[in-house]
């Protein structure tokens, strides 16, 4: 992946995104499914200009969804991200 922005696609605001950023300075990040962890250090490195000490990845499948009667689809899979940030260093997500 060469351009950053496919890198990463948008940040997780949830509760427990919040707890981990409160409690050790990590953001958790939604993000391409073919990125490793070396492209997303860069990527958020880059872009945020922060430094980045440790990047841990997780893989979601997707789920079952049905349509009407028999159809049945999925819903896309995706892959998270949980970027760790050196201590004194924040992103301003406001």
């Amino acid at each position: 992946m060469k351009d950053l922005y496919q890198v990463i696609d948008t940040i997780r605001m949830s509760e427990k995104a919040t707890l981990v950023q409160e409690n050790s300075n990590e953001y958790v990040f939604k993000v391409a499914r073919k990125a490793n962890k070396i492209e997303i250090r860069k990527a958020v490195e880059k872009i945020f200009d922060v430094s980045v000490e440790d990047v841990r990845t997780c893989n979601y499948a997707g789920k079952l969804r049905r349509k009407r009667r028999s159809d049945a689809g999925r819903t896309a899979s995706w892959k998270k991200a949980y970027v760790r940030l050196k201590e004194g260093d924040t992103l301003d997500l406001v």
